[in-house]
């Protein structure tokens, strides 16, 4: 199959698709952290390739639920707006498999419910990130090691100029489940 991978820098769910011998490439602003198929730049320029499965991570900064006392700030400046629209166009692109991936946000009143929440204890990682999937064509995603510990790493991270990317990385689990559940779907 042929996946985009959207709003990945990290290559992490782009790999193990690859592994798993598919046509994958990630797309961010940011370069790639491993060398592989990327590209940099805006994900509507590449679009509309012939994608068979499309997996997403927007933007959350303006959408998550632990940032809700900034709301109103962000709503007068336009950035939950554009944020909440960016997510929306990804939701409409014309590709037959699709899997959204944001945390516990605003998208479940403003479009709709999640069709599934995982947590990375379910897939090896002692520890929780409650991560929202909306799914189109494709199932939802069983659990492949569940393991001990609840360790609320993400949240504990101290300030620091890359949490944000250390909070947006997909845990290796996660990305190999994906690949493994839905890298065989026709």
């Amino acid at each position: 199959m042929k996946i985009l991978i959207a709003c990945e820098y990290s290559g992490v769910v782009r790999d193990a698709f690859l592994k798993m011998g598919h046509e994958a490439m990630s797309c961010d602003l940011l370069p790639t952290e491993k060398p592989g198929p990327h590209y940099q730049g805006n994900v509507f320029d590449v679009i509309d390739y012939p994608w068979d499965m499309m997996i997403a991570h927007p933007p959350c900064t303006d959408l998550s639920v632990s940032g809700a006392r900034h709301f109103e700030a962000k709503r007068v400046t336009g950035k939950q707006q554009a944020s909440v629209s960016f997510f929306m166009k990804l939701a409409k692109v014309d590709i037959p498999k699709k899997a959204i991936e944001n945390p516990v946000s605003i998208m479940s009143s403003l479009w709709r419910k999640p069709d599934q929440i995982i947590q990375p204890w379910q897939f090896g990682h002692g520890e929780t990130k409650a991560t929202c999937l909306w799914l189109v064509g494709l199932p939802i995603l069983s659990p492949t090691n569940i393991v001990e510990g609840r360790d609320q790493r993400i949240h504990k991270m101290p300030p620091n100029e890359n949490r944000w990317k250390e909070r947006s990385r997909t845990y290796a689990g996660i990305a190999e489940a994906m690949a493994n559940q839905w890298g065989w779907l026709k």
